[in-house]
């Protein structure tokens, strides 16, 4: 990676739906270089997907709470299946596995609290391998990619 896949790279993170004329237009790269180094940054992974930015509150999921998951390792799920296995129920955004006290960090979108509530005390905590939770709920989101 140089420069030039770094004004390629910032241009697709404010809108992945530009073409790549624009892309060259507002970079001053070539077009054809623009076409090339894409493909080559999706060949290498660098991009894995082209994807879109919701705006979850006209989602009517305005509540966004961040949720530390205790994992119980005499489970029959090991931690990465625990993962997977809150990964795939509904309103959950994301599922990170980190250190320190905590062995898992959940997002979770809802419609209220409540919902999100429910979704923490009905389905995450039922799920084999999580020995407690200790959720956080978000006031305000300054920046997310």
């Amino acid at each position: 990676m140089d420069g030039k896949d770094g004004l390629i790279l910032d241009q697709l993170l404010v809108d992945s739906r530009q073409s790549t004329v624009l892309i060259s237009r507002k970079t001053g790269i070539p077009r054809v270089t623009v076409h090339d180094r894409l493909g080559k940054l999706v060949q290498r992974g660098v991009i894995k997907r082209f994807t879109v930015s919701l705006d979850y509150a006209k989602l009517d999921l305005p509540i966004v709470a961040f949720v530390f998951v205790s994992y119980e390792p005499s489970s029959k799920m090991d931690q990465h299946e625990t993962a997977r296995s809150i990964g795939a129920l509904p309103g959950v955004y994301g599922v990170h596995i980190i250190s320190g006290e905590w062995d898992l960090l959940l997002k979770i979108r809802g419609r209220t609290i409540e919902d999100v509530g429910r979704l923490i005390v009905d389905k995450v905590r039922q799920v084999p391998g999580v020995h407690k939770t200790l959720t956080t709920t978000c006031f305000e989101t300054v920046k997310e990619e």
